[in-house]
């Protein structure tokens, strides 16, 4: 997507713990009544909407949540309609924006006015330099916290994806918390995303150490 095709104003879909990055592909299932709607919208017009978070302090039943300022405009690049009248969408991260200000709607779903300025290397493909062996200590520390978790990874398949891939599907896929995930979205380029993956990781590593000592 160019520049100048990028929306002024999109439908926002707040999913609590949730991430999408840029270049990156994810399935949504969508089954609330309101979403279903802006999924109708956006079929019938550009196909885009925007994925954010809602901040942490919020009930899960309040239906308009304080939100997060920075999320992801996703394309649906895939849709299924269900016998149960559900949606299953395959949704292409495009790039991150900020949000601005909140339209006033009769919609079900809300709108915003975004901005995408500190973000439109999203849209070039720039090769960041890093090398794999970057991320060795990245997958060991990762792969211990997910087993811990009882998550299931496929570590073949994704040692076999581009850098940028690897780095924003583990940083979709953690376990982290909301705040992490956020802190993640929001840090300006892969090199900085790694750090901060490290860091986060060794915040788990202590704390396990330190329950592990105390019990």
């Amino acid at each position: 997507m160019k520049k100048n095709d990028l929306p002024k104003k999109v439908a926002v879909f707040p999913l609590s713990n949730f991430i999408i990055f840029p270049q990156t592909t994810v399935p949504l299932n969508i089954f609330e009544p309101r979403y279903i709607d802006m999924i109708n919208d956006s079929m019938e017009t550009n196909k885009l909407i925007g994925i954010i978070q809602p901040r942490n302090n919020q009930n899960e039943n309040y239906i308009n949540p304080e939100l997060h300022n920075v999320g992801c405009l996703g394309k649906i690049t895939n849709f299924k309609k269900t016998n149960d009248g559900r949606y299953i969408i395959e949704l292409k991260g495009i790039i991150r924006f900020k949000i601005e200000n909140e339209f006033s709607t009769n919609k079900k779903y809300r709108e915003f006015e975004i901005s995408f300025d500190n973000y439109f290397e999203d849209l070039t493909n720039k090769k960041e330099d890093l090398e794999f062996s970057d991320l060795e200590l990245i997958f060991k520390d990762i792969k211990s916290l997910f087993e811990k978790k009882g998550f299931i990874i496929n570590w073949q398949a994704l040692k076999e994806q581009s850098l940028n891939e690897i780095i924003n599907a583990l940083a979709m896929a953690s376990p982290f918390t909301l705040e992490e995930k956020q802190i993640l979205l929001e840090a300006q380029n892969l090199k900085i995303r790694k750090t901060k993956i490290s860091e986060i990781l060794t915040t788990y590593s202590y704390d396990s150490y330190n329950n592990t000592t105390i019990q």
